[in-house]
C-alpha cells in the first residue's frame, strides 16, 4: 500500500481535531471566563531511502532522502490573554484583571476560575450559583486595637457575609474638634448669661452615645475672656457633676472643680495651651486633650469622654483665633448606635467593607487569587474552572495586586478571550487542509487503481 494513503489519513484525523477545539472555541464565545485553545501540528516519523554522505576529496556531500509519514498533534495550548471586562453593576460580580485565578472550595477539592460569576447563598457564603462552590479567601479578625484586619498569609477559608447582621452599639470615647474661633469677638466676663454667649461667643453641638446606643447631645461653649483667651464651658442635658479636666504635664493633676476649660492662642492664631479653670493643671506641648467627665441618672459610674482640641502650634485638626467667622465645631466622635449591615462593597485588592445602617464601615474580609508558573497547564475539569496538574506549578495564594496577581474589578465579569475573526479564519485554514489531505487518498486509491488495471 502507498504511504500517501496513512499520510492522507493522518492529516484528516488531525485536522478534525483542530476542527473540534475551533468548534469548542466558538461555542464559548459568550462564556464568561473562557479561554480559548489552539491546536499546533508536527511531522511524524520520516523513512530513510538513503542516509547522507560527508564530502569526500573528489566529490561533494550527499544529502539525506527521507519520505515522511504523515502528521500529528503537537500541542493544544490554553491561551491565557485577557478577555474584554463587561459592566454588570452587581456587586458580586468580579473581573480579574491582569494574571490570576479565583480559587473555589468543593468539600476538600480545590478548583480554579476566571469566570467571577458569583452570588451569596441563604447562609451568607459567597458562592458560584452553578454548582455551590465556595469562594475562597481571608476572613477579618479583631486585632489588638480592637480594629478588623485579614492575615493574607494564612490558610484561606470560606468567605461569608453577614447580610443585615448586626453591629453592636459603642460609647463615645473621643470627639475630635475642628475650624476656628473668631478673634474679632468681643471680651466678655468670666461668667457671661446664656444669651451672651449666644450673641458673641459660639456654641458647638454633637450628639455622643452611651452603651445602649443613646444619643445624648454634648455641647460646648466658648467665649472671650482676654486677648488672646477664651473660657470653654461643658453642658450636657441630665448629666450632674460635668467636669473637665487636662492632664498635668508634672504627672500630679488636680481635680477641677467645674466644668470648664482656659485656652491661649498665640499673637498669630495659633493654640498654645489648655487648662483647668479651677486648678493650676495646664498642658502646652503636643496634643492638647481634655477629660469630660460626669454622671448619668441611675448609673453609678462617672462616664469620661476624651475631647481632642488639636496640636499646639498647629493649623490643621486644631482650634485656630482668626479674624474670620465663628466655626469651631466637634467634627468627629467614635461612638455610634446598633446598627445593621445594609450593603458592600469590593475594592481591586478584594477587600470586602460592610456598609452599615449607623454609617459604620467595617473591614469583613478578602477575596483571595492564586496565581501560577504555568496556567497553560492546568487541568480543564468543565464548569469554567481548572485544576493544578503536574506541569502547572503549585497554586501561589494570597491578595490580588501582588506577586503578580492582577487587580479584581467589582460589578464586572470577564468576556471570553474568543476572537471570532480569527476562529472564523482558522476555519478556513482546517477546512482547506482537511479537503487536500481527502484529495490526497482519493489520488492515490486511482494510482493503486490504474496499477491494478496493468493486469488486463
Amino acid at each position: 500500500m502507498m504511504r500517501s494513503l496513512y499520510s492522507g489519513v493522518s492529516g484528516l484525523k488531525n485536522h478534525q481535531t483542530r476542527m473540534d477545539v475551533i468548534g469548542n472555541n466558538i461555542s464559548n464565545v459568550n462564556t464568561y471566563g473562557f479561554k480559548m485553545e489552539r491546536v499546533t501540528f508536527q511531522d511524524l516519523l520520516s523513512q530513510t531511502l538513503s542516509g547522507a554522505a560527508a564530502p569526500q576529496q573528489n566529490k561533494g556531500g550527499v544529502n539525506p532522502k527521507q519520505v515522511g509519514l504523515g502528521m500529528l498533534i503537537a500541542s493544544i495550548d490554553k491561551i491565557f490573554t485577557q478577555g474584554s471586562l463587561q459592566t454588570t453593576g452587581k456587586e458580586t460580580d468580579l473581573a480579574i484583571s491582569g494574571d490570576g485565578l479565583f480559587v473555589l472550595r468543593d468539600g476538600d477539592k480545590q478548583f480554579f476560575t476566571r469566570a467571577g460569576t458569583f452570588n451569596i447563598d441563604r447562609d451568607g457564603m459567597l458562592v458560584n450559583p452553578a454548582n455551590g462552590m465556595k469562594v475562597q479567601g481571608y476572613l477579618a479578625r479583631p486585632q489588638n486595637d480592637g480594629t478588623m484586619d485579614v492575615t493574607v498569609s494564612g490558610q484561606v477559608e470560606d468567605l461569608r457575609l453577614p447580610i443585615y447582621g448586626k453591629d453592636p452599639a459603642k460609647r463615645t470615647q473621643n470627639v475630635q474638634f475642628l475650624c476656628n474661633l473668631n478673634s474679632r469677638s468681643p471680651i466678655l466676663n468670666q461668667n457671661p448669661t446664656v444669651d451672651q454667649v449666644r450673641k458673641d461667643g459660639w456654641v458647638a453641638r454633637i450628639n455622643v452615645y452611651d452603651d445602649l446606643g443613646n444619643p445624648q447631645e454634648l455641647s460646648m461653649r466658648f467665649w472671650k475672656t482676654g486677648n488672646n483667651a477664651w473660657v470653654g464651658e461643658a453642658q450636657m442635658a441630665n448629666a450632674q457633676n460635668i467636669r473637665l479636666d487636662v492632664d498635668s504635664q508634672s504627672g500630679q493633676s488636680q481635680a477641677n472643680s467645674n466644668g470648664r476649660i482656659r485656652l491661649e492662642f498665640s499673637p498669630d492664631g495659633r493654640l498654645v495651651s489648655a487648662g483647668d479653670d479651677g486648678t493650676p493643671d495646664r498642658i502646652n506641648s503636643g496634643d492638647l486633650n481634655v477629660n469630660l467627665s460626669f454622671q448619668m441618672p441611675n448609673e453609678p459610674a462617672r462616664r469620661t469622654i476624651r475631647l481632642n482640641l488639636g496640636q499646639v502650634g498647629r493649623v490643621d485638626q486644631s482650634i485656630t483665633q482668626y479674624s474670620s467667622e465663628n466655626t469651631t465645631k466637634m467634627s468627629e466622635q467614635d461612638g455610634f448606635p446598633l446598627g445593621y449591615m445594609e450593603s458592600f462593597r469590593i475594592d481591586d485588592s478584594g477587600r470586602i467593607t460592610g456598609i452599615y445602617s449607623n454609617g459604620q464601615n467595617r473591614l469583613l474580609g478578602q477575596v483571595a487569587m492564586a496565581v501560577f508558573t504555568n496556567p497553560a497547564g492546568l487541568n480543564k475539569v468543565g464548569e469554567n474552572n481548572f485544576q493544578v496538574s503536574n506541569n502547572s506549578g503549585e497554586a501561589q495564594i494570597g491578595a490580588a495586586g501582588v506577586q503578580g496577581r492582577g487587580k479584581i474589578n467589582a460589578g464586572m465579569l470577564e468576556m471570553s478571550n474568543v476572537d471570532l475573526s480569527d476562529s472564523f479564519t482558522d476555519m478556513i485554514v482546517t477546512q482547506r487542509g482537511f479537503q487536500a489531505n481527502s484529495r490526497t487518498i482519493t489520488t492515490s486509491d486511482q494510482m493503486l487503481q490504474d496499477l491494478l488495471s496493468l493486469k488486463r
